[in-house]
């Protein structure tokens, strides 16, 4: 088999990384309603409606003395929306499956996911500064300005980002609608538990699902810039890679996005390096050159011989020997060679 044709069955070879989703119409739609809800919360509490009362009253109620019987489990449960174990869960897994398909997409979209969660919940958290029923100070008062920081439920609002990422990545549509249920059920019974023990009112709660959904439906705006990110981190290890492991020029390359210049490499069997540039990489571009890196090992090109200098071809099927036209070296021309028997033309 030809080295190109070797070349264009691996440009063909399908991977494993997913299309991620666009911002469609549909999400527009969601998106702009859930920015409407948060508006809503917040408003809500600024003007000590309803919802602060209801926050008040789930507060006397006291849940967890309610049914102490399941405040142990609730105790570790509660971790699934901490930020800390579950972010280095999650990238482990997330790493694994970079590994797997030769490129950094996951881990680019879950810390892009959680880069835009520290700023947005961070900064409304800080801004508002409401204390927690632990810490209030005057019954049926909103609580806010007062330095603290639960308002919105960081717990709450990491749970759904950090789930719902999984759901996001996946590469099929039957495992995102199973992850994102999942996801759903798991950020519900995370912030139904920190009202249970009283680390967050209701409206924390409401509110840090809605933060966390607005981060999770803004991640399509990020892909262009996740892309970018992409494409010269994997150019670096590529080239790093290169310099480490030389040996890894005769064979094909990992499977993935790689910079944008560079599609695929590998060594001819004569041991010349080829490499192939495509227009648009990562998009399924034409392949425009072949051609060999100036300071790379390469062999001189094979002589090339015109078409006058090949031997004659004797068609298929012709009783004529393949060598007929050529004149033996050794049998002189006689001035009769052309007549006939009689000596006759």
């Amino acid at each position: 088999m030809r080295t190109d044709d070797k070349l264009d069955q691996m440009e063909e070879r399908p991977t494993d990384r997913a299309r991620p989703p666009l911002m469609t119409r549909t999400r527009l739609w969601l998106f702009g309603g859930t920015l409407a809800v948060y508006a809503a919360i917040v408003a809500g509490v600024l003007t000590t409606s309803w919802l602060v009362t209801f926050d008040w009253q789930v507060m006397f109620f006291r849940p967890y003395k309610q049914w102490p019987e399941i405040h142990a489990f609730l105790d570790y449960f509660v971790v699934l929306g901490q930020r800390g174990p579950t972010a280095v869960a999650v990238a482990a897994w997330l790493g694994w499956r970079c590994w797997r398909q030769r490129n950094l997409h996951p881990l680019l979209v879950f810390g892009a996911s959680l880069l835009l969660l520290n700023i947005t919940v961070g900064a409304a958290k800080l801004g508002m500064g409401r204390l927690g029923p632990h810490y209030a100070t005057t019954v049926g008062a909103t609580e806010m300005w007062l330095g603290g920081d639960i308002f919105p439920s960081g717990h709450t609002a990491n749970a759904v980002v950090t789930w719902g990422v999984l759901a996001y990545l996946a590469t099929t549509p039957l495992r995102r609608r199973t992850l994102s249920v999942i996801a759903a059920l798991g950020a519900l019974g995370v912030g139904m538990t920190t009202v249970y023990l009283g680390t967050h009112w209701v409206s924390d709660v409401l509110l840090g699902w809605a933060a966390g959904l607005l981060v999770l439906l803004a991640l399509p705006w990020l892909e262009p810039g996740i892309t970018w990110v992409e494409d010269r981190l994997m150019g670096v290890l590529l080239r790093l890679w290169l310099r480490l492991r030389p040996d890894s020029l005769r064979g094909p390359l990992p499977v993935g996005a790689l910079a944008p210049e560079v599609s695929r490499q590998r060594v001819a069997p004569d041991g010349e390096v080829l490499v192939r540039e495509t227009i648009g990489a990562g998009t399924g571009g034409r392949v425009t050159a072949t051609r060999t890196p100036d300071g790379w090992p390469h062999h001189p090109p094979r002589p090339h011989t015109s078409r006058s200098e090949r031997s004659p071809v004797t068609p298929v099927g012709s009783r004529r020997p393949p060598h007929a036209d050529r004149v033996p070296r050794s049998t002189p021309l006689s001035p009769t060679s052309g007549r006939g028997r009689n000596g006759t033309g």
